[in-house]
């Protein structure tokens, strides 16, 4: 048992605890990747109260390489950069701000794969093979 604050007991957390917690902070942070999602929380006045936004700073741990490879969408980590700032907050509330950061993920995820294809296929690679063609005719199962 530990001493936080006037009187508060703050009891450790548990291994079970901390293993959930840290389940439920990667589904959020991992949430934030979509544009859709910050406008929903800024439609709902959540990006307005202290409380998330020192949740939000509090966050930022997720860029450290050791908890970043976790990560399955590193988008995520640019939304957590902006929304420290009070001006995106703002900004998140209008349809068209989330529609434009949506079409832009789109545009640098199309990009991104379209680059990426490219850098993985060496320039001598040969094209992968054709599949067989399908044959004239198929047997019939009532063939007498």
């Amino acid at each position: 048992m530990m001493m936080a604050g006037k009187g508060i007991t703050v009891m450790p957390e548990t291994e079970d605890q901390n293993r959930i917690r840290f389940q439920v902070e990667l589904e959020f942070v991992q949430c934030l990747a979509n544009p859709n999602y910050i406008h929903f929380l800024a439609q709902r006045g959540y990006l307005k109260e202290q409380t998330f936004v020192n949740y939000i700073r509090y966050l930022q741990y997720w860029r450290e390489p050791e908890y970043a490879r976790y990560l399955k969408y590193p988008m995520c980590l640019h939304f957590l950069e902006l929304l420290q700032h009070e001006a995106f907050r703002r900004e998140c509330v209008s349809a068209q701000v989330c529609k434009f950061m949506d079409d832009q993920a789109i545009l640098l995820w199309q990009h991104y794969t379209r680059r990426r294809t490219r850098t993985l296929q060496p320039p001598d690679a040969p094209a992968p093979p054709a599949p067989p063609a399908p044959p004239a005719q198929l047997p019939s199962r009532h063939q007498s």
